[in-house]
């Protein structure tokens, strides 16, 4: 059997024609755009509870933006980043599989789904995950640098590789989860012995 290859990070999209920077935009003038938007760089939009169902965004940044309770039922997202956003509530489980890609820096994804989606390689940097579900995902060689899991979703989930020596208020179970080679800081293992009623000291 061939050893399992590491993912390979996407690059984050860093290019975008002048006219394709756009700022303060709400729902209605986005759709307006049409179904396929490519190197577009959004700008303090409020797009909160906005149907953004059945587009494709490519090589797209949001940044500052608000995207609460949009629906995201079929839409695609093929390389594109996250800064500084309001996501709470999203369903990134009902995006299209293919080509799925996305970047967060700086986010707040509380009561967000990733449930069975694979994001293997993929970085989480400073973001607010309490409550995130990542039930029977693909977290393989994931980074979550110095986010707060508190109450996230860890079942059946794979694991390997991941890194949470930075990441905060997890709590992991080891018999529900494929754990083999994840990383984790010593201040850290508490979180993967709750279950047990154990108390860890320094």
């Amino acid at each position: 059997m061939k050893p399992r290859r590491k993912p390979t990070a996407l690059r984050k999209p860093d290019y975008f024609p002048a006219e394709n920077v756009l700022t303060g935009l709400d729902g209605p003038r986005l759709l307006a755009l049409g179904r396929e938007l490519e190197q577009y760089h959004f700008v303090g939009c409020d797009l909160s509870e906005v149907n953004l169902s059945g587009l494709r965004f490519e090589d797209c940044l949001f940044e500052r933006c608000n995207l609460t309770n949009a629906r995201l039922g079929g839409t695609a997202l093929q390389n594109v980043a996250f800064a500084d956003c309001k996501l709470l509530g999203l369903n990134f489980g009902a995006c299209q599989d293919m080509l799925f890609g996305v970047h967060f820096d700086v986010c707040q994804l509380r009561y967000a789904s990733f449930a069975g989606k694979k994001l293997a390689g993929m970085r989480f940097g400073q973001c607010s995950l309490a409550e995130v579900d990542f039930t029977n995902a693909d977290l393989s060689a994931v980074v979550f640098a110095s986010c707060d899991l508190t109450q996230a979703i860890f079942h059946d989930t794979q694991l390997v590789g991941t890194d949470f020596t930075t990441a905060t208020n997890f709590s992991i179970d080891p018999e529900a989860n494929r754990l083999t080679g994840a990383r984790f800081a010593l201040a850290g293992l508490p979180g993967l012995l709750d279950k047990y009623g154990l108390v860890v000291e320094a």
